[in-house]
């Protein structure tokens, strides 16, 4: 086969220029760069690489994601397959690997650290030290992903510690996970081997964690965006820094991925190379990633854009060839297979209720939107014989939280800060056990959205007065078997009748509401076994005097 030539404007950004060259590719390799005297034709650039994220946030199998990512130039993802391990255990990281496989997109899956997250949730599956140690043998798992339970790491917790150590033994970075941890905690944690973290949501707290020599990644997800927070740190720390999405939905998968950080850190006016080297090249640095950064002899992983603002992606090359052009992936879908594991039943509204307290306060976990940090509101609430209501209108609702794996009590408490005025939105999604969550201003619309996920064994869901919506998710309860456009279009349509019908003034409640039981960021949150205080780390009353 006669190598293949691609003429344009090389970004070398190893050595900080751009130059009109011809690129030559044979064998999936970059044969040649040669810098020529034609001038025009598209910039050829390193692909994108998203730092840390989590593919089953955006409902989609690894397959279906990767038809998404490339019109956006995204060559690799460091992948924590965590939220479908939290379902399946091994089993379901080996689900994530093999389809992952079977598209010639670059998928780098971490061992899961943290299944289940806490010991204060009920998750489907374990996953211990022996697990951790076999899964790190594996050439497909390239690193340890997130550390999320930092007070085991600083009391020296026999089972994080072992699972640290068979890293370091295997020679694989450590993903860190320690939103507001500072001082001397964060140099205990860090000094453990743990080498990033993207849970930073101050310039200070970043700044701090890179002066410990932490690889600071910045997040812009669908609920958590710390961009605007932390990209000073671009210019401070530029070494230090990457881009990552961690939880991104469909439709803001189809708006756009790594190429939007990075074009909004250019226009911002920070370095040109900087941002790119953050967006392309730091990722595959860190973490040994056979991805090629456009040099002679490496793989051709590429991408064409038509300009430098925007990075609009004309092609996407994967070990040189080309899986996106003309506006369309160019490798066929193939049909998934259904794995999950799903038991739970119908409720009904007398499993909600919640006795009141004569003379005290309802303690509501306030929602913060674009933030996972939640934080503690009292309110007086409303009551009727001898129960505490829900009050919409004063923003008070319930929340409440289905075991999905076996037969249990429903936990409820309160929570405000959604603008939800009617109807309850229910999600199987719920970071990172997965149990039903929900959240309504009344307890019959509440059982309407959980039983709406009981029959379809998995999804979202949003129910009021005069009708009902749900996006079934199959999949370990989580992931769509369908393509990214009609999961992203469902989607919008749910999360339309959740802010126009309903009244949610988040800016993506669904999103909001899967990090509701996400027990292991502060400060208030749920689980299926009660309200949680995140700061304490302990199980709180739903009241205070």
């Amino acid at each position: 086969m006669e190598p293949k030539q691609i003429k344009g404007q090389l970004i070398d950004l190893h050595n900080r220029a751009i130059y009109p060259a011809t690129v030559v590719i044979a064998k999936g390799k970059i044969e040649q760069i040669k810098p020529s005297a034609h001038s025009g034709g598209p910039y050829i650039m390193p692909g994108f690489i998203d730092a840390h994220v989590h593919i089953e946030s955006a409902m989609l199998t690894p397959s279906a994601f990767a038809r998404i990512a490339v019109r956006h130039g995204t060559v690799a993802t460091i992948s924590d397959p965590h939220e479908i391990a939290n379902v399946l255990g091994v089993e379901g990281v080996e689900y994530m690997i093999e389809d992952g496989l079977r598209t010639p997109f670059h998928f780098f899956f971490g061992a899961p650290s943290c299944v289940p997250a806490t010991a204060f949730e009920t998750a489907g599956a374990t996953i211990g030290p022996a697990e951790i140690k076999a899964l790190l043998d594996r050439p497909e798992v390239l690193y340890l992903a997130e550390m999320m339970n930092y007070p085991g790491v600083l009391h020296q917790d026999e089972g994080v510690m072992a699972k640290i150590a068979a890293a370091r033994q295997a020679g694989k970075p450590i993903d860190g996970h320690a939103p507001g941890l500072r001082g001397e905690a964060a140099e205990q944690y860090f000094a453990a081997g743990i080498t990033t973290d993207h849970e930073c949501y101050t310039y200070e707290e970043g700044r701090e964690k890179a002066l410990l020599g932490v690889n600071i990644l910045i997040r812009e997800g669908s609920a958590a965006k710390n961009y605007q927070a932390l990209a000073p740190l671009i210019k401070a720390f530029p070494s230090q820094i990457m881009f990552c999405s961690d939880d991104k939905h469909p439709d803001d998968l189809l708006k756009g991925h790594i190429n939007t950080t990075a074009a909004r850190a250019i226009q911002e006016g920070y370095d040109f190379f900087d941002v790119l080297r953050a967006a392309c090249i730091h990722p595959i640095d860190h973490y040994r990633l056979p991805v090629g950064q456009l040099r002679e002899g490496d793989p051709a992983d590429f991408i064409l854009v038509e300009d430098l603002e925007r990075f609009t992606v004309r092609a996407t090359f994967l070990s040189g060839a080309c899986a996106f052009s003309d506006g369309a992936c160019q490798w066929e879908r193939a049909p998934v297979k259904i794995v999950n594991q799903f038991s739970a039943q119908p409720i009904k509204p007398e499993q909600l209720q919640i006795p009141e307290k004569e003379g005290a306060k309802v303690k509501a976990i306030r929602a913060h939107d674009g933030e996972l940090i939640t934080s503690t509101t009292l309110l007086p609430p409303k009551s009727e014989g001898g129960f505490w209501l829900c009050d919409p209108g004063q923003d008070l609702l319930k929340i409440a939280v289905c075991n999905r794996y076996k037969a249990a009590p429903v936990a409820t408490a309160f929570i405000t800060g959604t603008g939800i005025k009617k109807g309850a939105i229910a999600s199987c999604v719920a970071h990172d056990s997965h149990n039903i969550i929900a959240i309504g201003a009344d307890d019959e619309s509440i059982c309407r959205a959980v039983n709406l996920i009981v029959r379809h064994k998995g999804g979202i869901s949003a129910a009021w007065e005069e009708g009902e919506k749900v996006l079934p998710l199959p999949i370990a309860g989580i992931m769509s078997e369908q393509d990214g456009e009609p999961v992203a279009k469902a989607y919008q349509e749910i999360d339309e009748y959740a802010k126009t019908l309903l009244g949610s003034t988040l800016s993506a409640p669904f999103m909001t509401l899967s990090f509701m039981g996400l027990l292991v960021i502060p400060q208030l949150k749920m689980s299926d076994l009660g309200l949680f205080d995140g700061q304490a780390f302990r199980f709180t009353e739903v009241w205070q005097a």
